[in-house]
């Protein structure tokens, strides 16, 4: 699902509160850049009826190049997990 493609069925199901496009596109886009700021600034975010989006590191390793099989150097780095709650697991 794409973004435009969240937008539209939240738009869909939002009838009783007369929401416009725009208005649902900016409350997304806030979740979102809320969600960034704060794993960003804590670490975490959690929502226990969705899951838990965390930032984890990567130590920095010796990689191979998949055509040459040379070895090269991969920078430690950061990225981010989620674990779904046990909610949204039964959901699926």
């Amino acid at each position: 699902m794409k973004k435009v493609d969240l937008v539209n069925t939240v738009l869909e199901n939002c009838e009783e509160i007369k929401a416009n496009r725009k208005m649902v596109n900016a409350i997304i886009e806030l979740t979102f850049d809320t969600i960034s700021k704060e794993l960003k600034s804590q670490g975490r975010v959690g929502c226990s009826s969705f899951g838990t989006f965390k930032v984890s590191r990567r130590k920095a390793r010796i990689g191979r190049n998949p055509r040459t099989g040379e070895p090269i150097k991969i920078k430690a780095g950061k990225s981010v997990s989620f674990k779904p709650s046990q909610i949204l697991r039964n959901a699926l």
